[in-house]
């Protein structure tokens, strides 16, 4: 007979692995990856957040912050001859980035397709002509 030391009941369920196969993305709070690219005339800004609507994003510039937020409101409703049933899921994130000064914020586009939103977002003129410069350490 092997004796195993147990935590109580509610701390093993939640902390099985297969938890979130039981409970999926509904009840969970997750940030969504980004990776940003800067190249010559732009900043680019990739968004992985599958599931969405184009409509559940909410993309603000206020002074040089960049607020990117979504939200999602599900409800599923059956009935039957004896009883209705009602689930509501909801789930919403918000990121936020500090701009540089050498962006122009008149030039902001916006894309949403296959579960990634693509923000580009174009520099300054005079942000464009800035060359990099590699020094030599002697």
């Amino acid at each position: 007979m092997t004796l195993t030391k147990r935590k109580n009941l509610l701390t093993d369920f939640f902390d099985n692995e297969h938890f979130f196969d039981i409970f999926p993305n509904e009840l969970v709070s997750r940030t969504p990856s980004v990776n940003i690219i800067e190249n010559g005339k732009e900043f680019k800004i990739e968004l992985s957040a599958p599931g969405l609507k184009k409509e559940d994003f909410k993309i603000d510039i206020d002074n040089s912050t960049l607020t990117i937020s979504a939200e999602k409101e599900v409800e599923q409703k059956e009935e039957k001859e004896h009883y209705t049933k009602r689930e509501f899921s909801y789930s919403s994130f918000s990121r936020s980035f500090l701009l540089p000064d050498t962006v122009n914020k008149d030039q902001v586009k916006a894309n949403y397709e296959d579960g990634l939103l693509k923000i580009q977002i174009g520099k300054k003129e005079e942000a464009k002509q800035i060359e990099k410069k590699q020094i030599k350490v002697s």
